[in-house]
């Protein structure tokens, strides 16, 4: 657990330090000032409210303790949630036949977990257990916090980029040539450096939610039959707003086939790996 933790306090320090370095080549204080206020507020909303935004985007619906239904999923969850020593978060279902998961909410007392009604038809009772514990592990870990600073440095990198674009700050110090490539690279280092942390996270919350659940080996089971049929079932919300994918406990995109650097998701492959090592190891 540590090792991932260490990898995403570099990835974080990398990010914050071409935040930096972008900003004294490109804006100087005041650039950098202006940028970070204008990402900042963009994702300081986000961070309040995108929540609801994106369950109501997607069409989920609420499950209570007295839905005879989701009766099961629902208590699952509520167990898990013990487990973790967390708050017991609001329970969703989305009417989608692709088999997907996802967990928001700015922080533990304002969680909320989300199903869809193809994962309950795909996996068995085990196997949803562990996913729901992988969605709970980010919660724990407080990953949207971890996501919005990313993504609101990652942002001014961008709007120091755009600003160097349109005003040629950048010309005034520096040689205009370097300039246009510090516009042309520094989102696109942003951009990488956010993945590997979306990548680092995901590759944690499937170790903690292995402990949530104390059964690695069903998430590890569940990982390799959602891949599959995400591969076979489109899913129509997350195509029109592919930038939710990111969310899911695997890429939803029909599209997302990039491996490695340019990938939100570490390979399947690479996540059951390590989840069958930590059963191993645990046995």
């Amino acid at each position: 657990m540590l090792g991932n933790w260490i990898k995403t306090f570099v990835l974080m320090a990398a990010i914050t330090a071409l935040f930096a370095s972008v900003g004294v080549a490109l804006g100087g204080g005041s650039g950098m000032l202006i940028a970070l206020i204008f990402a900042g507020s963009m994702n300081i909303y986000a961070y309040w409210f995108s929540d609801q935004a994106v369950l109501t985007m997607y069409g989920a619906q609420e499950v209570t303790s007295d839905n005879i239904q989701f009766h099961n999923y629902y208590f699952m969850v509520k167990e898990l949630a013990e487990n973790a020593q967390l708050p017991m978060p609001k329970v969703y279902v989305i009417n989608e036949q692709q088999p997907n998961a996802f967990a928001t909410g700015r922080d533990p007392e304002h969680a909320a977990v989300a199903a869809t009604v193809g994962m309950m038809k795909v996996l068995n009772e085990r196997e949803l257990r562990g996913v729901m514990a992988h969605e709970l592990a980010h919660v724990k870990h407080r990953d949207t916090l971890i996501s919005t600073i990313c993504a609101t440095v990652a942002g001014a990198i961008s709007a120091l980029a755009q600003f160097g674009l349109f005003f040629g700050r950048g010309g005034e110090r520096n040689n205009p040539i370097i300039s246009l490539l510090i516009m042309l690279l520094a989102p696109i280092a942003a951009g990488l450096i956010q993945m590997a942390i979306s990548r680092a996270r995901e590759y944690e919350a499937d170790k903690g939610g292995a402990q949530i659940s104390q059964d690695p080996k069903a998430l590890a089971a569940a990982l390799e039959k959602i891949h599959y049929y995400v591969h076979q079932v489109p899913n129509q919300t997350a195509e029109m707003h592919p930038e939710t994918g990111q969310m899911m406990i695997i890429n939803p995109l029909s599209s997302s086939s990039l491996k490695g650097l340019f990938s939100t998701h570490p390979q399947t492959e690479e996540r059951v790996r390590r989840l069958l090592a930590l059963a191993n190891h645990s046995a």
